[in-house]
C-alpha cells in the first residue's frame, strides 16, 4: 500500500503552488497591454490605420532595397551617398553617440527621410515649431516646381509640426513658407527631408490624393533618379536586434520565475527523500565540561562562594602533605614553613594564603571576586606539584 504525503512534503507542495498561482496571476494582470487600434507609431510591422506594414510590403513586391534596421546608427557601415534612412516618426530619443553618428552619416552623402515633429531630439540644428497644429488631415499644394511637383500636384498630410524659419541651406517643396510641411535640408554632402507628419506612408494614407507617386519619389536620387538602398528605422521604435529584447516582450519573462521555483522544489523534495541519512551526535552528559558548567551553576544560584574555596582548599592541603609527606592534621604555619624550606616557594607566602582560604570557607556570605582569587591561587599552585599515583601491581 503507497504511504501518503508527508505533512512538511505537503506543506512545501502547498507552498510551492501558491506561488505559482501568485506568479500566474501577476503575469496575467503586468502584461502590458495589446497595441491599441489608434496607436501613432508608423511602425513596418503594424497593420493598423497608422502603421506602414502596406508601404513597406509595397516596396519589397516592386523590388526596392529595402530593408528594416533595428541596430543603433553607430552600426551603419555603409556607403552613406546609396542609402536612404527612413526615420518615420521615431518616439525614443537618441543618445549623444547615436546623434553623432547620424550627424556624419549626412554629412559624409547619406539621406534622410524624416517625419514627424520629433527632428530636433536627433538634429539640434532643426526648426520644427513644438506647437502642434491642428492634427486633423490636410491637402496641401506644391510651393514650388520641383521633382516631387511633376507627379504629386496634392499630398494629404496629417502635420504633427510646422517648419519654422528657413535658412539658406532648407527648402519648402510643400505648404506656405510660414507653415512648411515639406522641406529639403542640405547638410554636408547629404540631405534631409523632413515631413510634418508620417501620413503618405501610412496604411491610411498612401493611397490619398498623390501620396504614393510622392512617397515612391522621396526614395529617389534627386539627380539621377535612381532608388536609394533604403533602411527603415525600427531601433528608435522600440526594436531592437538583441536576443534579450525579444524574449523581453514576450511572457518568458515571467515564465522562468514559476519554472525555477518548480525545480526548486523538485530538487528540495528529491534532496530530502533521497539525501544520505546522518544520526546526530549526542552530547555525552558525562563531559567534564558539562560538569563544571553545571556545578558551577549550583554554586552561583546557592551563593555558595564559600564551599568553592573550602574545596579548592580541601584538596590542595591533601596533594600538599602527600607531596611533603606529612600527616594531614599538620597546621597551615607549619605547612607553608615546609613548602618554603623544601619545595622553595619562599616568595609565595604560602602559609598566609593557606591561612585566608581556611577562614573563608567558613563565612556565610563571601563576596564571589575574593573567591575566585583564592581558588585561583590554589589551582595555581597544585599544578606546580608533582605527586605520582601509586600504582598497585597484580600479582601474577
Amino acid at each position: 500500500m503507497p504511504a501518503g504525503i508527508a505533512p512538511s512534503d505537503r506543506k512545501i507542495l502547498l507552498i510551492g503552488g501558491g506561488l505559482l498561482v501568485l506568479m500566474l496571476t501577476a503575469s496575467v494582470v503586468l502584461t502590458p497591454p495589446a497595441e491599441e487600434f489608434n496607436s501613432p507609431v508608423p511602425s513596418t510591422y503594424s497593420a493598423q490605420s497608422s502603421g506602414a506594414k502596406a508601404a513597406y510590403l509595397l516596396l519589397s513586391q516592386l523590388h526596392y532595397s529595402v530593408r528594416r534596421w533595428e541596430s543603433p546608427p553607430t552600426e551603419l557601415g555603409v556607403d552613406p551617398k546609396k542609402v536612404l534612412l527612413i526615420l518615420a516618426e521615431p518616439f525614443q530619443p537618441p543618445i549623444e553617440k547615436e546623434k553623432k553618428a547620424l550627424a556624419n552619416f549626412v554629412h559624409n552623402g547619406g539621406h534622410v527621410l524624416f517625419t514627424g515633429a520629433g527632428i530636433r531630439m536627433f538634429f539640434s540644428d532643426a526648426n520644427a515649431s513644438n506647437n502642434p497644429p491642428d492634427p486633423s488631415w490636410a491637402t496641401f499644394s506644391p510651393s514650388i516646381p520641383s521633382r516631387f511637383a511633376v507627379a504629386a500636384r496634392h499630398v494629404t498630410i496629417q502635420p504633427q509640426a510646422y517648419w519654422g524659419a528657413l535658412d539658406s541651406s532648407q527648402l519648402v517643396l510643400y505648404g506656405e513658407p510660414d507653415s512648411a510641411v515639406v522641406v529639403s535640408w542640405k547638410v554636408g554632402k547629404g540631405e534631409i527631408l523632413w515631413w510634418a507628419g508620417s501620413t503618405p506612408l501610412t496604411n491610411a494614407g498612401i493611397t490619398k490624393d498623390d501620396n504614393l507617386p510622392f512617397f515612391l519619389d522621396s526614395l529617389k536620387s534627386g539627380s539621377s533618379r535612381e532608388a536609394f538602398e533604403i533602411y527603415w528605422d525600427e531601433y528608435f521604435h522600440g526594436q531592437r536586434s538583441s536576443l534579450w529584447s525579444y524574449v523581453a516582450k514576450t511572457s518568458l519573462v515571467w515564465g522562468l520565475p514559476q519554472i525555477g521555483v518548480i525545480a526548486f522544489a523538485l530538487l528540495f523534495t528529491f534532496s530530502r527523500r533521497s539525501g544520505p541519512i546522518y544520526i546526530p551526535a549526542e552530547v555525552s552528559r558525562l563531559s567534564p565540561l558539562e560538569y563544571v558548567e553545571t556545578l558551577g551553576g549550583l554554586y552561583e544560584r546557592a551563593g555558595a562562594a564559600s564551599s568553592a574555596v573550602a574545596i579548592s582548599y580541601q584538596r590542595f592541603r591533601s596533594l600538599l602533605t602527600r607531596q611533603l609527606g606529612l600527616p594531614w592534621n599538620t597546621t597551615n604555619q607549619e605547612l607553608g614553613q615546609a613548602a618554603e624550606e623544601r619545595l622553595g616557594w619562599k616568595e609565595s607566602s604560602i602559609a598566609d594564603w593557606l591561612q585566608q582560604a581556611a577562614n573563608a570557607s567558613h563565612l556565610e556570605k563571601l563576596p564571589r571576586s575574593e573567591a575566585l582569587d583564592l581558588v585561583q591561587k590554589l589551582e595555581r599552585q597544585a599544578a606546580k606539584l608533582t605527586i605520582r599515583p601509586a600504582i598497585r601491581k597484580e600479582k601474577k
